[in-house]
């Protein structure tokens, strides 16, 4: 009988990974009813990773009040299997530049408190396992912040003690550790991380993104000499040198305070979650593995989770499902895929290939299903 794993990333504003899976098993089965499927939804540790996460595991969301970039109260949620222990949080949801207006946003104020009051109440539940997603940030504060809501204190040359804003980080010179929450060591923290960025320079946390949370030309150069002097504080005191550490930069250098502070791994978002599905064991004896995201394009193949599932094929065929595809044929030749399906064909246009997407998605599966050779 032929196997067939469907594990696709969502479309994005149109469905998610599960009613993409859904879609495509209908389509196929009307064609081959005797086909053995099992849907295997993936994410990259971005949106949609919740409702993957729920999919393979017991939890709910938690909501707690926390304090936003700005130091204001927000409600924050994050996800919680207390059956396994685990807890997704993604740090946009505490310290992200969606909390902001645009006026608001400048990375030299910004904290990220709120993600380690999140992190604290985690710790309070007893999880001995915590996932962190570091996309969509507002803050350039090499996580001081998350680290000072944790029990870390941080001071300067004086003496005095820092708040944890990203403008503190260039008179950071001593950090303090004799009150930190107590179970940090005791749980594995892994930090979804899909950027190589080194922590300072032309390549570095401010210099490539602060600019797209607020910050001047000025504000650049002053965060990214502040990003050096956190890098001096690590190597003096902890004899870490956190600048050729590849993610160190991402979400304003909190790849850094991960490691630094609660000794995390930085990994690939979608490896975190293949790892959760037990994907790599579960495809083995597959034929097919069918998987697919709303745009296929270049920037498929560089972390996301069309990449994370050719990383783990072997000799099974591939079938790619898209609502568009926009790949050159250099590009197509670098991989080898025995089947494609652009849902667009089937649609009038743009608007109607996104909210018609499950019905074209399900004539595509059905297309396909017709060329399965089903024993």
């Amino acid at each position: 009988m032929t196997k067939i794993i469907i594990a696709p990333d969502k479309f994005k504003s149109s469905l998610s990974g599960l009613e993409v899976c859904e879609a495509i098993e209908i389509g196929i089965k009307k064609q081959a009813p005797h086909v053995q499927i099992e849907k295997l939804p993936l994410a990259d540790g971005g949106d949609g990773t919740v409702e993957v996460l729920q999919y393979y595991l017991n939890g709910k969301m938690i909501s707690v009040e926390v304090k936003d970039p700005l130091g204001r109260k927000v409600n924050a949620s994050y996800w919680y299997s207390k059956t396994k222990g685990i807890a997704f949080i993604e740090m946009a949801a505490a310290s992200g530049i969606r909390l902001l207006t645009e006026y608001e946003a400048n990375p030299l104020n910004t904290s990220t408190y709120g993600t380690g009051e999140l992190i604290k109440d985690a710790l309070d539940k007893g999880v001995n396992h915590i996932i962190l997603g570091i996309g969509g940030s507002a803050t350039n504060d090499a996580g001081i912040g998350m680290a000072k809501a944790l029990g870390y204190r941080f001071f300067d040359k004086d003496q005095n003690e820092l708040i944890g804003l990203g403008k503190d980080l260039k008179r950071v010179k001593r950090t303090d550790n004799t009150r930190v929450h107590p179970k940090i060591k005791d749980v594995k923290f892994e930090v979804a991380c899909d950027v190589d960025n080194p922590l300072f320079g032309s390549h570095g946390a401010a210099y490539v993104y602060a600019s797209q949370k607020g910050a001047s030309g000025p504000m650049i150069e002053q965060l990214d000499k502040g990003l050096r002097a956190f890098n001096e504080m690590a190597k003096k005191q902890f004899q870490l040198d956190l600048q050729n550490i590849k993610g160190a930069g991402a979400a304003g250098g909190l790849g850094a305070g991960s490691i630094l502070f609660l000794d995390a791994r930085l990994q690939s978002g979608i490896e975190l979650i293949k790892n959760v599905a037990d994907f790599n064991k579960k495809i083995k004896t597959a034929d097919w593995i069918i998987t697919g995201e709303g745009k296929l394009d270049s920037q498929t193949f560089s972390g996301k989770v069309i990449r994370g599932v050719l990383d783990s094929i072997e000799q099974q065929n591939l079938a790619l499902f898209c609502g568009s595809v926009d790949l050159s044929e250099e590009e197509r030749s670098r991989i080898q895929i025995e089947y494609i399906a652009e849902t667009s064909a089937y649609a009038k246009n743009l608007d109607d290939s996104m909210q018609s997407a499950g019905k074209y998605l399900k004539m595509a599966a059905e297309e396909f299903g017709k060329k399965l050779k089903v024993k």
